[in-house]
């Protein structure tokens, strides 16, 4: 075991020797401390006091026990709330803030069904509970998205409160325009639905093919077909053209709101109120051009959507592809 040295010199002195510790066998890493105060006193009733104190502090540790355990709760969503990373701003030879950035798929980490955020504050349970033993409790969520809808929407969560103040992280999220790809964040019961090749459709019943239109939201298209040739005829186009896209979770933002601060703000080091000093522009995309437009109030005038994917925005509107 362990061995320290004496508490004085043979033959008294007034001088002591520093308790050693020395490293267990087998190089493991075992260590031994000796936490004794050097100006304290040497009675009996002294060191007999702090081991009694280590002791307790030690019985202590071993009943404070992590408790393992998992919940599942499914719930509905209107919109899906992304929390954007803290990162350090840095001024440039201006005085102004450099603005950092961060990858959209980054920040939808939360949803990739491993990843655990919204991490709560561990508490000890109460006496009369159950676990009222000095069981510690440490509570935190990951999420898992079972399907998405045909408009998905996108909210960063820009604004916090911090005391008395409000404040704005101004990270800029990139996020591409088109052909935003989410199957890998998206874990549908059963697996996915796998497309029916051509020769499958013409050789489904009527039943069977407005089935399939219906299933997919294209039931306009099956209640609109009189002859079984021009069913068949919708469905064969429906499934080499919409379907595959339905099925791989793709989109295509249609419009976008961010919030954006006058450049001003933040040179001069005073504590400013962003949602009093913002404002708000829209962009939104005209669908028989395709081409994009900037709006604030009154003000309207074209804009380039490599532009709108590295703005300040606040919120997303996503369309799935092949669900017009």
């Amino acid at each position: 075991g362990p061995a320290s040295g004496p508490r004085g010199p043979p033959g008294g002195g007034g001088s002591r020797y520093t308790p050693v510790g020395v490293i267990g066998r087998g190089g493991g890493g075992e260590e031994e401390e000796d936490d004794d105060d050097r100006a304290g006193s040497d009675d009996e009733a002294t060191v007999e006091r702090r081991q009694k104190n280590r002791a307790a502090l030690k019985s202590l540790a071993d009943e404070m026990v992590t408790a393992e355990e998992e919940t599942v709760t499914e719930t509905d969503f209107l919109q899906l709330t992304l929390d954007i990373p803290e990162k350090p701003l840095f001024k440039d030879k201006d005085g102004g803030l450099v603005i950092p950035q961060e990858p959209l798929v980054n920040v939808l980490r939360k949803f990739d069904g491993v990843s655990f955020s919204d991490v709560l504050a561990s508490q000890q349970q109460p006496a009369q509970s159950k676990q009222g033993d000095g069981t510690v409790v440490s509570r935190k969520r990951r999420y898992k998205l079972k399907r998405l809808p045909n408009y998905l929407i996108l909210h960063l969560s820009r604004f916090k409160k911090n005391g008395y103040f409000i404040e704005k992280n101004p990270t800029i999220v990139m996020f591409p325009v088109k052909n935003f790809d989410l199957s890998q964040y998206v874990f549908p019961e059963g697996g996915r639905d796998s497309v029916p090749s051509e020769a499958e459709v013409r050789d489904m019943s009527v039943r069977e093919l407005k089935a399939l239109l219906t299933k997919y939201g294209r039931s306009d298209l099956a209640e609109n077909s009189i002859e079984k040739d021009e069913l068949v005829s919708h469905a064969v186009d429906f499934v080499t053209t919409s379907l595959p896209d339905l099925l791989a979770d793709k989109y295509d933002l249609v419009a976008n709101i961010t919030h954006e601060l006058p450049v001003e703000v933040g040179r001069e080091g005073k504590q400013r109120d962003p949602l009093e000093e913002g404002s708000y522009r829209c962009h939104v995309q005209h669908r028989a051009t395709g081409q994009w437009y900037e709006m604030q109030d009154l003000s309207v005038k074209e804009t380039m959507p490599q532009l709108i994917g590295v703005s300040e925005s606040y919120l997303l509107i996503f369309e799935r592809k092949g669900s017009a």
